[in-house]
């Protein structure tokens, strides 16, 4: 995939999707994720509360929040 990012970045079979930043894999989110990223995205991963943000063709970790409550089915 050709995204014109200067960050590695894969999908799984079960369509998470990961990417290289400081040298660890780092968990980027699934349906959160932005298709196709672009300069200036920013997200939310609600299975761990990281934020990104893409910046300069970089996808950076600009912040941690506490996950979102998972919805309730009753």
């Amino acid at each position: 995939m050709a995204f014109f990012l200067k960050t590695k970045l894969w999908q799984t079979g079960a369509l998470d999707w990961w990417a290289m930043i400081d040298g660890e894999d780092v968990y980027l989110g699934n349906r959160e994720f932005p298709l196709p990223p672009e300069e200036g995205d920013e997200w939310l991963v609600r299975a761990n509360g990281d934020r990104f943000k893409v910046i300069d063709g970089e996808i950076k970790l600009i912040g941690k929040e506490e996950a979102p409550e998972p919805w309730r089915t009753y």
